[in-house]
Order: C-alpha cells, then sequence, then structure tokens
C-alpha cells in the first residue's frame, strides 16, 4: 500500500534456527528439500537423521560444512530421545519433520509448548481410479511401479488401486505380468528393480500384515509368500476379493503389498477413495484428460494427477490433507514457511 496517509510493506525475515527430522526410506532426498528451503531463505539447521540410515546424512553434512560457515548445518545423530528434545527445545524456531502420522502427532504435541513453527510431511494411503476407457496392458507397468517403487515404501507410493468393473480383471492380469517380471533382490546389483524392507521393524509390521490379510479370506494374486534366507526381502504382493474396512485399505502398508478394488460407479470409487484419515496424493487414469482431471479435483488429497503418479515439482507445493501432514514443502509457498512476515507500515503525515 503507498497511498496519501501511510506506505506499508510487507518484508519476510529468517525464523532463525530450524530442527530437521527426517526417515529412513529415503534419507538424502527428504532432507535436501527442508534443508535447501530453511538455508535459502537465512536459517541455520540442525538436521537429525533417521537412526536406522545416518550415514548419508552425515556425509550431506560434511560436504556442506566445506562450503557453509562453522554451525550453519548441523548434523547430529541420535534416537527418539534426540527428536524429542528438538521438538521441545526453546533455541529451535521451526521443525520440519517427515515421516509417520503417529510420530508427527508427537511432534506437534512437543512443539505446541513453545508454539515454534511445524511442517508436517507424513503418512499417505493414495488410491489410483483406474476408469474403463483405459488400455489396461498401456498403463499397468506405470501403475505397478508407482505402487511398488522402493518396494512400496515412499509416502506417495501408491497404496489402493480402484478398478472399473470392465476391465478390471484384465488390469489384474497386467499388473501379475509385472510382479512376475520385476527382480527383487540386493540394490547392489544393477539388474535389481525391487530392494529389500528396510529395517526389521517395517519387515515385521509387513509380515503381519500379509499374515492378517489372509486370514481376512482376501485372494493373492502374486507374491504372499516369505521368502526363506537372510535379508528382508518380499515379493511384490497383489490382493483382490477385500472389504473395505481391512486394514490393508485402511491403513498405510509402507511395503510391498498392494490391494486392487473392484467399482462401477465413478462417484462411488471417489467416495470410497476419500474415506481415509489420510490425504497425501492420488492419480485417475483415463483417455479422457478433461474427466480425469474433473475427477482429481474431487480427491481429498494435497497431490492429484491425471495419468502418472508420483511426479512431483520443487516449482509447485508438495504436502497432505486430513492427517497426511500440515503445511508444504517446495514452491514460494513452502520457502514462505521458513520465514516470519512483518508488516513496516510509515506515516506519511
Amino acid at each position: 500500500v503507498d497511498d496519501q496517509d501511510r506506505h506499508i510493506e510487507l518484508n519476510y525475515r529468517p525464523l532463525g534456527v530450524v530442527g530437521i527430522i527426517t526417515p529412513w526410506n529415503a534419507p538424502v532426498n527428504l532432507a535436501l528439500g527442508p534443508l535447501v528451503s530453511a538455508l535459502y531463505t537465512g536459517n541455520t539447521v540442525i538436521l537429525k537423521p533417521s537412526p536406522y540410515t545416518p550415514l548419508t546424512t552425515l556425509k550431506v553434512g560434511e560436504l556442506l560444512n566445506e562450503i557453509f560457515p562453522a554451525g550453519v548445518v548441523n548434523v547430529l545423530a541420535g534416537g527418539d530421545e534426540l527428536g524429542a528434545a528438538m521438538t521441545a527445545h526453546l533455541g529451535l524456531d521451526k521443525i520440519s519433520f517427515t515421516g509417520s502420522v503417529a510420530t508427527g502427532k508427537k511432534v506437534l504435541a512437543s512443539a505446541a509448548a513453545t508454539l515454534k513453527r511445524v511442517t508436517l510431511e507424513l503418512g499417505g494411503n493414495d488410491p489410483a481410479i483406474v476408469l474403463s476407457d483405459v488400455d489396461p496392458k498401456a498403463v499397468a507397468k506405470k501403475i505397478f511401479f508407482a505402487s511398488f517403487v522402493n518396494s512400496g515404501q515412499v509416502c506417495m507410493a501408491i497404496k489402493r488401486i480402484y478398478a472399473h468393473d470392465s476391465i478390471y480383471e484384465e488390469l489384474c492380469d497386467a499388473l501379475v505380468e509385472e510382479a512376475k517380471k520385476a527382480k527383487v533382490g540386493n540394490g547392489l546389483d544393477p539388474a535389481t528393480e525391487l530392494g529389500p524392507v528396510q529395517n526389521k521393524m517395517q519387515y515385521d509390521k509387513v509380515v503381519g500384515l500379509i499374515a492378517d490379510t489372509k486370514n481376512a479370506g482376501a485372494k493373492f494374486l502374486a507374491g504372499g509368500e516369505i521368502p526363506p534366507g537372510p535379508g528382508y526381502f518380499l515379493p511384490p504382493t497383489l490382493v483382490t476379493d477385500i472389504a473395505d474396512d481391512s486394514r490393508l485399505v485402511q491403513e498405510e502398508q509402507f511395503g510391498p503389498i498392494v490391494p486392487i478394488l473392484k467399482f462401477s460407479d465413478v462417484d462411488d470409487a471417489v467416495r470410497r477413495a476419500n474415506d481415509t484419515r489420510y490425504g497425501l496424493s492420488g492419480s485417475v487414469w483415463t483417455k479422457d484428460v478433461k474427466r480425469g482431471a474433473e475427477i482429481a479435483a474431487r480427491l481429498e488429497v494435497g497431490t492429484a494427477w491425471v495419468n502418472q503418479h508420483r511426479a512431483t515439482s520443487a516449482f509447485v507445493p508438495f504436502g497432505g490433507a486430513k492427517e497426511s501432514g500440515l503445511g508444504r514443502q517446495y514452491s514460494a509457498l513452502g520457502l514462505k514457511s521458513y520465514m516470519e512476515p512483518e508488516v513496516v507500515s510509515i506515516a506519511k503525515r
């Protein structure tokens, strides 16, 4: 505002010290987003990696400290007690947390005592709605790898597939073929497409979910067996004939098991896709892009895609609706969350 009475401007200043707490499934990638945002906006950083994957993050800190002055980037490795100390500490002005919904709620509750700013990127239970006009064989590979990338250990992987009944069987068959072709093995082997579950805690959770799904009477089209031998390896597992209120449909599995559900009415598919406490992202698959966009806009998520999934950009905000998060990362909107807005109003007379 600049009129005869006053000049008013809006300025942004750094918050100060930003604490960043990152998960184990993509330790470097998920650290760099908030790290770059915090540094770009003039803050200093205390970065805590997951105790399952500290070494790569410590290396990132070592490299950055060759560039930045001492004390600008600090990497502290430790367990849950370190994260709790950071969220409650008076010297931190903001917490950026990426991880599970349950832990995110603890972070928010702890940070409330000092009213520090919080950005939460939490879990997802992403639906993919596949309409009747698609060629199942043409989309199967994209849907398969959007579901099983990193063996399903991605917050925005497809976690539920809703397929129109007219193409349901054909899509199931095409996805099973992709599962048969996918090579599961050591990540050091260049031919490997899907690696292991990252740690025993998560492995036991997924194995328990497989057992629960079998006990519920669901049909396993692919996978479902527990391979013998060392390592936390599980084959890509596809499940049908499963109820909407089952654990596999309602919870975030964060592992290589995905249900395929049938629908005949698009409105019903959207309702079922939205019938969850999660709201990170989702996708619609169709030859009619305009209709796909209209349906995507009805999904209660932070990001909705048409004929793709997991396609992100640093130029648009990313984050979750419902219990999938609070605030946004990336873009101008995300950057502003690392700054404090201040209005300066100057009288002219």
